[in-house]
């Protein structure tokens, strides 16, 4: 229902809604002939807040709403050495980032495979980056909510939020990888509605409603989210990849996205925010939520530096993805299936060149502006700068004020 409609019938039922010092507080004062109303009453609250939240921090960025923020990514591969420097680039750079102005550092959840495998458990790495930083945001990107119990999700962020005062953003997803599922072999086969419904749940246990679960001698009890975090409400997102049709689940449900430009293009990503958005509106959510893109990162001072840097380690990153190399074979003619040393060094190639020219953020802070420029023009608020696909930690290190150049250049757009 329209929130125009329900603050209607609220004054017809004698629902009386105030907002006072941020805070929404409502008061019946005769029970609702119609008892569904007092649902749409409580969807409200929490779009309200949302929407109060969102209000505030937009103030606190300088009240631009149509501003593009920059984030750092993360999403690196372990080679299974013991090198005791693993995290020192997510450390650092977090570090790099709240001193900067960057919005939020992302970490994801990644299982038994090098691509990514630095990556576990987000919160375990949300909880080291909250004891060190004051400012950013800490975020998943994503929690594989199917591999995990939803209270779990809830108390693990619980803390977390406690720690980093309120800082704390979670995007999820259903996974897709079956040999990830050795946590959780019984949710595979319904794992996207595990997810939703896994998250509703955990909205629920942020905002202190109790579930009911049954004890160790299946005794029914009810349990509640411990310690209470410090937002009222868990922002939240919905990894989206290439399918329309989880862009129209999160708008339905009043989430943002997290997505990326990795098998599409800026103009197929324009068609599924439109759409998101438009989603979003009919379901009544009076603000347009937050499209956040995940996109490889790396600026310089010279655009042959860039190339000299970025092409070896960046093709390294490429070939640990199987699926996505077996997409860009299909679109060059190779067959994925057979794919020889001189095959799989043209695929490299092109695959690398093709993102340079379309879907990342490899040079100068001169030459990235316009691409950054697109996005903000296709609706995208947030760019997620993933900065650890395989360059020397140093290098990344020492170039990031290249890349605080482009934020701040991005944020006058």
């Amino acid at each position: 229902m329209a929130v125009d409609k329900i603050l209607e019938r609220c004054a017809e039922e004698r629902i009386e809604l105030t907002i006072e010092n941020g805070e929404l507080s409502i008061k019946v004062t005769a029970p609702p002939k119609d008892k569904s109303l007092l649902l749409d009453v409580k969807r409200l609250r929490s779009e309200i807040e949302r929407a109060l939240l969102h209000s505030q921090r937009a103030g606190e960025r300088g009240g631009d709403e149509n501003r593009v923020s920059m984030s750092l990514f993360y999403f690196s591969s372990d080679e299974g050495v013991a090198d005791r420097n693993k995290y020192r680039l997510l450390l650092e750079g977090a570090k790099f980032a709240d001193r900067n102005g960057f919005e939020a550092v992302w970490t994801p959840e990644r299982h038994f495979a090098q691509f990514g495998g630095l990556y576990p458990n987000p919160s375990l790495m949300a909880s080291a980056l909250a004891t060190i930083t004051q400012n950013v945001a800490l975020r998943a990107g994503s929690v594989v909510l199917p591999l995990n119990d939803p209270l779990r999700v809830a108390e693990e962020w619980a803390v977390v939020d406690n720690l980093s005062d309120g800082r704390v953003g979670l995007a999820f997803a259903s996974g897709w990888q079956p040999n990830d599922f050795v946590l959780a072999p019984a949710n595979y086969q319904t794992r996207h509605q595990f997810m939703y419904d896994g998250i509703e749940q955990i909205r629920g246990l942020w905002r202190g409603v109790p579930v009911t679960r049954k004890n160790g001698v299946g005794e029914d009890i009810t349990v509640n989210c411990l310690p209470r975090p410090i937002q009222r409400e868990l922002p939240v997102w919905i990894t989206a990849a290439t399918s329309p049709q989880t862009f129209e689940s999160a708008g339905k449900i009043g989430a943002n996205v997290l997505s990326h430009l990795t098998g599409q293009t800026p103009e197929s990503l324009a068609e599924k925010i439109k759409l998101y958005r438009q989603t979003r509106a009919a379901a009544g959510y009076t603000t347009p939520g937050r499209v956040t893109v995940m996109i490889h990162t790396f600026i310089s001072s010279d655009q042959e530096s860039v190339m000299k840097v970025a092409k070896e380690p960046f093709k390294r990153y490429l070939a640990q993805s199987i699926d996505l190399l077996r997409n860009l074979a299909t679109q060059v003619g190779i067959d994925a299936d057979r794919i020889s040393p001189s095959d799989m060094d043209t695929l490299l190639e092109h695959a690398f060149h093709r993102y340079h020219r379309t879907s990342a953020l490899l040079g100068t802070p001169e030459s990235a502006l316009e691409f950054a420029a697109k996005l903000k023009s296709i609706g995208v608020d947030e760019i997620a700068c993933l900065v650890d696909f395989g360059i020397d930690t140093d290098t990344v290190l020492e170039n990031l004020p290249y890349l605080n150049t482009l934020k701040n250049a991005v944020a006058a757009l």
